[in-house]
């Protein structure tokens, strides 16, 4: 019995010696080069429900690019981590369909963790995952105006699975499952925060479906006071 209470103690003051030295790796991601303009969606405009819903054309979003570079929807994670997804205890990832989009665009859930559905519009939409991933469930249920949000989760991990939309087919969403919670996607100032990752060294891992689909990586250091890391992708 003693010693089951010292290893308890032991392994809580282990538990509590990584939590201390975990620190936050921040940086930028930002963009080489002059990407393609962006396409206007005519069908959006032409449906009768949809197009009623913007005063202004609705463009692709596939570079959605800062004054000065920075670039938004990249996914940004540490690499060969496995088997620590903490999904079952996280807060759902939001999605919403408004205005005939899926906002956001691309976002990021761990293995495991719900992936909450709404939809914001006056139409009937369905909401389609195409996952490749095996164990990746494949759905496609419907959703009309002001129906209950529809629950997803998955437990294989997976870079940009896509969701759509069979009604509406210039809508999609791409979501990167992980297999654990060290991952952040960045904003339009092209900024990341990594929280609470344990003291180490590791390869971090930036990826954007148009500039770095397979990914850019590097090496970083994290200590108490946390890392930093600066990628520049190039327009392909």
């Amino acid at each position: 019995m003693k010693l089951n209470r010292s290893l308890a103690v032991v392994a809580g003051f282990t538990a509590a010696l990584q939590l201390a030295t975990a620190g936050n790796i921040t940086g930028k991601v930002t963009l080489k080069g002059t990407p393609p303009p962006e396409k206007e969606i005519t069908q959006v405009k032409e449906d009768a429900n949809c197009g009623k819903l913007h005063t202004e054309a609705v463009k692709t979003r596939f570079f959605v690019v800062g004054a000065g570079g920075e670039l938004a929807d990249t996914v940004v994670m540490l690499k060969g981590i496995t088997g620590k997804s903490t999904g079952a205890a996280a807060a759902p990832l939001q999605v919403d369909q408004k205005g005939c989009e899926y906002i956001p665009y691309v976002s990021a859930a761990q293995t495991g963790q719900k992936i909450s559905v709404k939809n914001s519009d006056p139409a009937m939409h369905n909401v389609h995952p195409s996952p490749a991933a095996t164990g990746n469930k494949e759905e496609n249920r419907a959703q009309f105006p002001g129906g209950a949000d529809l629950t997803f989760e998955f437990p294989t991990a997976e870079n940009f699975l896509k969701f759509k939309c069979d009604v509406h087919p210039w809508m999609f969403s791409y979501i990167t499952i992980v297999d654990h919670p060290y991952y952040a996607v960045t904003g339009k100032d092209g900024t990341f925060t990594i929280k609470d990752v344990p003291a180490g060294k590791y390869t971090i891992v930036a990826m954007h479906r148009k500039a770095a689909p397979t990914g850019v990586e590097q090496a970083v250091e994290v200590t108490g006071d946390g890392a930093k890391a600066e990628f520049t992708l190039e327009v392909k």
